[in-house]
């Protein structure tokens, strides 16, 4: 499983004043870090997007797949991710090279000028989404046994190593049809963890991502369930809620969609074909 290194900067020490039945003491907590990250293509600006500093590289990768300014890995010449130790603006910038021949719609661009981390498609318009939605059929071969899919989310938690110091960070997972976790990444923002796991995938040339699942620890919202169309995710649960939207647009893309994936419950709100009989295995 590829949880990627620790990175150095994800957690930030720091005094509080702890109250426990009346009596109080000084103590440190480690807190989620949360740092603005400029995202350069070439001579555009992508925007400033507020993430837990690492995997700079992935989320710029995924981002860009998600945004439907690259389709495949080959677009992606070079990602060039500041050294360490460099002032803050430039430690927080990253810059694309595409590939020479690959062309670009500027206005695939244009995003706002500052996202904040709970954002996934700030600035884009729904047809716009829309048209970066992948359009090739999802995987429909693959079953996902009932069993395996309850046990997706206590893996996701126990590999999740910043969760786990500071209880202020969401995960993405993907996970194979066996159950096995094949790459976890943690954000502040849920959707900067959607675009590293996926922008991972991309850069190790899995993309489309057919017979995976992808678990998020927050909410299924019609943001992610753009992103895991564009990289061929068939399944998508999380263990809340989906919007009214995510539904609607996973019914419409064939699109499994699984919520409130807690102990022995879940609730398939499309695609319920891929769930295998609880004695079949994929």
């Amino acid at each position: 499983m590829d949880r990627g290194p620790l990175p150095p900067r994800s957690v930030i020490l720091t005094q509080v004043e702890e109250w426990n039945a009346g009596a109080r003491k000084r103590v440190e907590d480690s807190l989620a870090a949360e740092e603005p990250l400029e995202i350069r293509v070439g001579r555009y600006s992508l925007g400033i997007t507020m993430r837990t500093p690492g995997q700079d590289g992935e989320l710029a990768a995924g981002l860009l797949l998600t945004q439907g300014v690259v389709t495949r890995r080959e677009q992606i010449a070079a990602i060039r991710e500041p050294a360490a130790g460099k002032e803050s603006s430039r430690r927080n910038r990253i810059v694309v090279t595409l590939a020479r021949g690959t062309r670009v719609d500027p206005r695939r661009l244009a995003r706002r000028t500052y996202a904040s981390s709970a954002c996934g498609v700030c600035g884009r318009s729904f047809l716009d989404v829309a048209r970066t939605q992948n359009r090739k059929p999802l995987d429909s071969a693959t079953k996902f046994a009932p069993e395996i899919v309850r046990a997706m989310p206590e893996a996701l938690r126990a590999a999740q190593d910043v969760f786990a110091r500071t209880g202020g960070l969401h995960a993405a997972g993907l996970f194979d049809a066996r159950g096995a976790l094949l790459a976890l990444r943690e954000d502040i923002g849920r959707h900067n963890a959607v675009d590293k796991v996926i922008g991972w995938a991309l850069l190790e040339g899995r993309v489309p991502l057919a017979g995976a699942a992808l678990l998020v620890s927050g909410r299924g919202g019609f943001e992610i369930i753009q992103k895991a169309l564009v990289a061929g995710i068939p399944l998508v649960a999380s263990v809340s809620a989906p919007s009214s939207l995510a539904v609607q647009l996973a019914r419409q893309s064939n699109m499994t969609l699984i919520g409130f994936l807690r102990g022995e419950r879940f609730v398939v709100y499309s695609g319920e074909e891929r769930i295998a009989p609880a004695s079949a295995r994929s």
